[in-house]
């Protein structure tokens, strides 16, 4: 397939005026140095400052240069969704707009999906500029945790520095908060092969960061929704069908335990409490409710999925007629 850049670089945005200048000079040493045919995708994510007047004084004259402002905050995920959209280049790569990512690491990169093959190359910032207590730990453990779910060997899944083959991004589909887990969604679209290259993180020159420690909490919860559509998306009778089979069973044997040993007692004339006394009574009935209610739920994922529109949409790799 041709494209018409050899290089989109992606850059979301909220607030970062004041670095904008020293960021774009920056890549544009770098692109001269390798020599590509790029472009610089700016998307100001409702950017309250002077934000978007400083993108088009940047694009003044320069046609490499485009950028998507949005009318509100969005977030990081909308904003590289409409990015990946636009984008033309051969490779694509994705960095922050807060000078934290360096644009001298690109060519590398660049050269390891070019020339290795390879179709995701994931930042990995091995020595963080953060504070170590809200960033560096809680970062650690949440890594931790979606390399143990995604099954993908990366360091820092979260780093905003990636660079992605054009097939890649044009594949898959970045929504809610899901910017996080971009290697997750190729690798559920067929793009198996992903690495990581240590890159150099420094610290921020300009404002303040705009991510708290809440988002560690929404991330793995997000994590967890991404995990369960991907496997069960498709086949939502196999979880539903078999959390209500086992719970029905569970209540239906706890039902049949009570009346066998109400019977048994009521033979060798020992006193027994009546079926209706027994807390277990009524948790085997709730037992039995909920799995009813799981396999009918089951039932209805299962219809509205074979009727999705998607349903039979898969990533096609080549023909040949």
């Amino acid at each position: 397939m041709e494209y018409s850049k050899d290089l989109s670089i992606i850059i979301p945005l909220f607030n970062e005026e004041e670095s904008l200048g020293e960021l774009l000079a920056w890549i544009r040493s770098m692109t001269n140095a390798a020599g590509y045919d790029y472009e610089v995708i700016f998307v100001d994510d409702g950017s309250t400052d002077g934000s978007w007047t400083k993108i088009k004084e940047l694009a003044d004259g320069d046609d490499r240069i485009k950028g998507i402002s949005f009318r509100r905050n969005y977030g990081k995920s909308a904003a590289l969704y409409h990015g990946f959209a636009k984008a033309e280049g051969k490779v694509v790569v994705t960095m922050d707009a807060d000078l934290q990512d360096s644009p001298e690491e690109i060519p590398e990169m660049y050269r390891m999906i070019v020339e290795d093959g390879y179709d995701v190359v994931s930042g990995w910032k091995q020595h963080r500029k953060d504070n170590k207590f809200t960033k560096n730990l809680p970062s650690k453990l949440y890594n931790a945790t979606a390399r143990w779910i995604t099954g993908i060997k990366l360091h820092d899944m979260n780093c905003g520095l990636k660079a992605y083959r054009n097939e890649v991004i044009k594949n898959i589909e970045v929504y809610g908060e899901m910017h996080r887990y971009i290697p997750y969604l190729a690798k559920n679209a067929g793009f198996g092969k992903i690495t990581e290259k240590p890159v150099h993180h420094q610290k921020r020159k300009f404002g303040k960061s705009k991510f708290g420690m809440e988002r560690f909490v929404n991330g793995f919860l997000d994590l967890l929704s991404l995990w369960f559509l991907s496997t069960f998306g498709k086949k939502p009778m196999h979880f539903f069908g078999f959390s209500g089979l086992l719970m029905f069973l569970v209540g239906f044997v706890m039902t049949v335990w009570i009346i066998v040993a109400k019977l048994v007692h009521q033979a060798h004339g020992i006193h027994y409490r009546a079926v209706t006394d027994q807390p277990l009574f009524y948790l085997a009935l709730v037992a039995v409710m909920m799995g009813v209610i799981l396999f009918l739920a089951g039932f209805i994922c299962e219809m509205i999925s074979r009727n999705s529109q998607d349903r039979n949409k898969y990533n096609i790799k080549e023909t040949l007629d």
